[in-house]
């Protein structure tokens, strides 16, 4: 198991790629072989951005995505064929980078994380840690995240730390436990394939 406290102060800011918004920039891999980290050399890409006024969301063909409301309530994003329904903050939504999607707030300016993978490339899942009690977490990369306030987890029998908005990577090569000791945590977690 190998772990890394990323804080706020490593993130990176990148613009949307419809140049609509600013992602803050929390943790990614890009292909080894390409020169440039772009969104054609993207594996997967973790990260916050505030969504303040309804629009369009950017057109990514190939990516699938995950999202959750971290900070506000009321976003339903909409596309010609459904909804996804966010209103009440830390649901998860997923969909694809090719759907045409456009954001309904309902009651102002929110915050959301992303979770984004190559298809094909990696596999994700996003979810809140609110329940104290263990979890397994299977290989793979995992991404604790301090959405809301500090939070204490147990990873393995070790305690760590999170403060507000910092991230604890894990990296596993075989599955370990987790447990929420207090507050609450966002979990991303990749699992690399072929």
């Amino acid at each position: 198991m190998k772990t890394t406290l990323l804080k706020p102060d490593d993130y990176t800011r990148s613009p949307w790629k419809n140049g609509g918004g600013i992602f803050t920039d929390i943790a990614g891999a890009w292909r080894a072989d390409s020169a440039v980290r772009d969104w054609n050399s993207l594996l997967w890409r973790f990260a916050s951005t505030p969504i303040v006024t309804p629009g369009p969301f950017s057109h990514m063909p190939g990516i699938d995505r995950l999202q959750m409301v971290v900070g506000g309530r009321g976003l339903v994003l909409k596309s010609p064929t459904q909804e996804f329904d966010e209103r009440e903050p830390f649901t998860t939504v997923r969909f694809t980078g090719e759907m045409e999607i456009v954001t309904a707030l309902e009651a102002g300016p929110v915050e959301v994380v992303n979770l984004m993978a190559r298809r094909g490339a990696a596999d994700i899942e996003l979810a809140a840690v609110r329940e104290p009690g263990e979890r397994s977490l299977p290989a793979g990369t995992h991404l604790l995240y301090a959405a809301r306030g500090d939070c204490s987890i147990r990873l393995g029998g070790e305690d760590f730390a999170i403060s507000h908005e910092s991230t604890l990577k894990v990296e596993l090569i075989e599955a370990s436990s987790l447990a929420l000791v207090s507050g609450l945590a966002v979990l991303a977690s990749i699992r690399l394939v072929g």
